[in-house]
């Protein structure tokens, strides 16, 4: 009798874990083309924009910031990163962003978007 109370709370755990979501770094809206300048959107724009940075750290002597966030989920898991590179006017010098977010994916890879 207790195997098969211990098999059923294995089982139901295993259900209950399957089901959970795991957030991590901090949401931030996808920019848009146009919404970071390199040359002219400065340090106070971006936290307008996104909030405060998750990570904040150097690249070759110039300051970055980074906004980051992810979920896992039983089925998938999907991110975005937003990492920017500082000149020492505190203007932005460089930016990359990426995601596996479905609408970013779609968006990103619309042909209409090509340069």
């Amino acid at each position: 009798m207790r195997a098969v109370g211990i098999s059923l709370l294995l089982v139901v755990l295993a259900m209950v874990t399957g089901c959970v979501s795991v957030k991590f770094g901090r949401d931030f809206p996808s920019p848009e083309e146009g919404w970071i300048v390199k040359g002219k959107t400065d340090r106070w724009g971006l936290v307008r924009m996104f909030g405060e940075p998750v990570q904040i750290g150097f690249d070759n002597g110039d300051p970055t910031w980074r906004w980051f966030f992810g979920q896992r989920d039983s089925t998938a898991e999907t991110s975005k990163d937003l990492s920017v590179r500082f000149g020492a006017d505190g203007v932005v010098k460089s930016y990359s962003f990426t995601s596996s977010f479905p609408d970013d994916l779609r968006r990103l890879d619309d042909p209409r978007r090509v340069r």
